[in-house]
Formats: C-alpha cells, sequence, structure tokens
C-alpha cells in the first residue's frame, strides 16, 4: 500500500504533562510517513521550550501569541503545514489523547481504501474509567434535530462489545483525534474559530458530509481519552447551550432554530442542574453567563 504523508496537529496549553505523554504514545505509531506539529496556545509557563528541547526533531513546535482556542489553534498548524509539508492528510488530536501503536495504519488504510472517507476517526475508550481502560467514550456521534441533545456520541460508556466493531459511516467523528483529506481545506476551508472550543468538529464534519464525503468510524484504530482535562482547564462545560445554537443556526433549518429556542427554558434548567452536581465553581459559571450573554446579543466568541 502507498503511504501518503499524515501531518499530526496537537494544542498545547499549560499541559505539559498530557502533552508529552500524547506525545511519547505518538512516536511508538508504527505508520512511517507522518510528522508531529505542536501548537502552543500561548501557555503561561515555558512548555513550548521543554518540548522543544525534550522531543528535538520529531516535533515541530508553533508559538501562538494568545490562546485561540481548539479552532483556531488548529488553524494555525493546518496553514502552516498546507504552505511547508503538503500532506495527503491532517489528523488533530487532543494533548490529553494517548493512541495505539498501529492506529494511523488503520486510518490511512480506510482513506485510501474509500475516496469518499472525507474524515475518519478511531474508537475511542476512556483513559481512565473507575479503574478500567476499556469502556467506550466515543464510536463516533449522531445528530438529532428535535432532541434536547442534539450531538449525542456513540457508545458513551459502554462496554466493548460486537456492535462496535464495525467500520461505519455515522454523523460526525470528534476533534479528540479526527484525520480529513488535506483536500477538503480547499472545499470546506478550516475549523470556525467562533466555537473556541466544542462543536467546531461536529461543525466541520456536517460541511463535510454536505459536499458529498463520508464520516466514518474505524473500530481497528484505538485511542484513549482523559476526557474533560481541556474543558476543566478552560472553566468550559459542554452542555452550556451557546454553541448548540449557533450549531444549529450554522447548519440547520430555520424552523429546527425556533424549535430549540422554544426548548431553552429546558436546557437551562439542564445546564444548572449540571453544574450543581458537576462543576460548582465561579469561573465556569463566569464563562457560561459570559457565552450566554453573546448568544442572546446574537454575537459569538472568538477568544477565551
Amino acid at each position: 500500500m502507498d503511504q501518503p504523508k499524515v501531518s499530526i496537529i496537537t494544542l498545547n496549553w499549560n499541559g505539559l504533562e498530557d502533552t508529552r505523554e500524547c506525545l511519547e504514545s505518538l512516536k511508538k505509531v508504527t505508520y512511517p510517513n507522518h510528522e508531529v506539529i505542536v501548537v502552543d496556545n500561548c501557555s503561561e509557563g515555558n512548555d513550548a521550550q521543554i518540548l522543544e528541547e525534550e522531543f528535538g526533531d520529531y516535533v515541530r513546535v508553533i508559538r501562538n501569541e494568545k490562546n485561540y482556542g481548539f479552532g483556531e489553534g488548529c488553524n494555525t498548524g493546518i496553514r502552516y503545514v498546507l504552505k511547508r509539508s503538503h500532506p495527503k492528510y491532517i489528523l488533530l488530536i487532543n494533548n490529553d489523547v494517548v493512541v495505539q501503536p498501529d492506529f494511523l495504519d488503520e486510518l490511512v488504510k480506510v482513506g485510501e481504501d474509500d475516496p469518499q472517507a472525507g474524515i475518519v476517526g478511531p474508537k475511542i475508550y476512556y483513559y481512565d474509567y473507575d479503574g478500567r481502560n476499556d469502556v467506550i467514550w466515543s464510536a463516533g456521534g449522531k445528530v438529532r434535530w428535535w432532541a434536547l441533545r442534539i450531538n449525542p456520541q456513540i457508545g458513551d460508556t459502554d462496554d466493548d462489545t460486537a456492535k462496535y466493531q464495525a467500520t461505519t459511516s455515522v454523523d460526525w467523528m470528534t476533534g479528540a483525534v479526527m484525520m480529513f483529506r488535506t483536500c477538503l481545506t480547499e472545499e470546506v476551508g478550516l475549523l470556525d474559530p467562533r466555537y473556541f472550543i466544542g462543536h467546531e468538529d461536529i461543525d466541520y464534519c456536517l460541511k463535510v458530509r454536505k459536499r458529498g464525503y463520508k464520516v466514518v468510524y474505524v473500530p481497528g484504530a484505538r485511542a484513549w481519552h482523559k476526557v474533560g482535562a481541556s474543558a476543566k482547564k478552560a472553566h468550559i462545560s459542554y452542555a452550556n447551550p451557546s454553541n448548540d445554537y449557533y450549531l444549529i443556526k450554522q447548519n440547520f433549518p430555520s424552523y429546527v432554530y425556533v424549535y430549540h429556542l422554544l426548548l431553552l427554558p429546558l436546557i437551562l434548567c439542564r445546564w444548572a442542574l449540571l453544574f450543581l452536581v458537576k462543576h460548582r465553581n465561579r469561573h465556569t459559571l463566569r464563562r457560561f453567563l459570559s457565552d450566554f450573554a453573546m448568544f442572546v446579543f446574537h454575537r459569538h466568541r472568538m477568544g477565551p
């Protein structure tokens, strides 16, 4: 099989230990034709320098002058490889993810076998689910226009049973580990930076599917995710409705948006309950109120 080039992009923001572990797992990847780009999103310490010293020529570290969030942070890396590397595939991976050595072989194989597979992604387990590392976090995702939660992940908290062993088309793959054809940057563009963190992956998958490509879950590729590490540092709750409404407005018919506006009281009650049970800190509350104010006044976040 031909071995087209894959550019791997990961972000670091005050996450040195997680990034180290992610890069150590990538160094064991058996697929030979890949490069790794680390975009440091203006960490408070000297993370970028430490990573350059420890990983040397294996990584290229790019320093952003501010924290641009996940979408625009990834876009920094994407622009870099488009100008210099010209890969056939670009793979985005969270810095709090570790991978199986042959995961990239599996993803590339599906991409090469199916020209309509625009985006492919692996089976992702919880890194630690009550001491277990064999519990599924994501086997792709669904989009449900009329449900209170529009973007549920497939398989979340399930055991890895027979139904998760088939390569399958899905509505979206999480940006925690997502590989796409470089040509899509010309047809679809880059990630929408206005999400800052969360939903930019779903948005991109929906745009890609509208272009006639498939989004494919590849069970033979496996990864493990420290779920919520990035959001916790940024004091973000993914139950925050602001990104949901922006996603709906950008991608769904107007009547679906109106329907979800009618559901807003229920959605706010759900967020409040999750906040009281799970978060309960002033930073997350302040972030929610700021995002919600932007939503009310028809603006959207492009910075922290």
